[in-house]
C-alpha cells in the first residue's frame, strides 16, 4: 500500500493518499475525482489502440483504496466516466457488485454524461451541482462557483484541471508530478486516473501543494507523496 500523509483542516482530520484520494476521517469517506473510466475504451472505439489493461489497473487501485480505508461512502467529484456507455462501463457494474453497502455520491462532472437511469442502476447517487457535507462542499469546476470570498463558511473540494508541479534538480533537470493543491477558499484534487495529463499550477504563499510521486518498479520503491510547500 503507497503511502498517506496527516492533513487537518476546521477541525478535521483528512489522509492523502499517493494513490491519488484523500479520506475524510470524521466522516468515513473516501473522496476521489477524475476517474475517467471508459475513456481507453472511447479510444479504442476510435480507433486508437489503447490497452485495456489500464483501466484495468485503475479499477484494481481504487479497489485497494477502498480496502485499506474501508469507507463508509465513496464520493466522487466528477468526471466518474469519460464518455457514453462501452463495453468497460459493464465491466465498472460487475467491479460495483463488490461492494454493494458502499454509498457512492458523485458530483456530476462535464464528462458524465450518461442517461441518470444508468447511475440508479449501478447503485450511485448523482449530485447535479455540488454536494454539501458539513463546513466542506464538492463541486467538480470550481471556476463555474460566484465568488468564494464570501463563503469563507464552506471549503470546497473539486477536481476537472488534473493539477500537476514542477520540480527542479539539478543540471537543469526538472519533473512534474501531480498534486494536491490547498487554496484558501477550495483544493483541488489529482487526477486518479493515470490517463490523463496535468495541468501546471503556480501556488501562492500561504497555500499547500503535495506532490504525487509514482512508485518505481525496478527498485521496489513504493509510490509517495511529497509535501512541496
Amino acid at each position: 500500500m503507497q503511502a498517506a500523509i496527516p492533513y487537518i483542516m476546521r477541525n478535521q482530520h483528512f489522509w492523502l493518499s499517493a494513490g491519488r484520494c484523500m479520506f475524510w476521517e470524521e466522516q468515513r469517506s473516501l473522496i476521489v475525482s477524475d476517474l475517467h473510466f471508459g475513456k481507453t475504451g472511447h479510444f479504442r472505439k476510435s480507433g486508437v489502440a489503447v490497452p485495456q489493461a489500464i483501466y484495468k489497473e485503475d479499477l484494481q487501485r481504487l479497489m485497494e483504496q477502498i480496502q485499506y480505508f474501508r469507507p463508509g461512502s465513496l464520493v466522487i467529484v466528477g468526471d466518474l466516466f469519460h464518455s457514453e456507455a462501452n463495453r468497460e462501463l459493464e465491466l465498472f457494474k460487475r467491479w460495483r457488485e463488490q461492494f454493494g453497502d458502499l454509498r457512492i455520491e458523485l458530483v456530476k462532472g462535464n464528462h458524465d454524461i450518461l442517461h441518470e437511469d444508468w447511475y440508479r442502476e449501478a447503485g450511485i447517487r448523482l449530485n447535479q451541482e455540488n454536494l454539501l457535507m458539513g463546513d466542506f462542499g464538492f463541486i467538480h469546476d470550481i471556476s463555474l462557483t460566484e465568488d468564494l470570498s464570501h463563503k469563507e463558511a464552506t471549503y470546497f473540494f473539486s477536481g476537472h484541471i488534473h493539477p500537476g508541479i514542477r520540480i527542479d534538480g539539478v543540471a537543469k533537470q526538472s519533473l512534474c508530478f501531480p498534486c494536491f493543491y490547498f487554496g484558501k477558499n477550495y483544493a483541488v484534487l489529482p487526477a486518479f486516473s493515470k490517463f490523463t495529463g496535468v495541468a501546471l499550477i503556480q501556488p501562492s504563499a500561504g497555500e499547500n501543494v503535495f506532490a504525487l510521486v509514482p512508485a518505481d518498479q525496478r527498485r521496489r520503491q513504493p509510490g509517495n507523496i511529497i509535501q512541496i510547500q
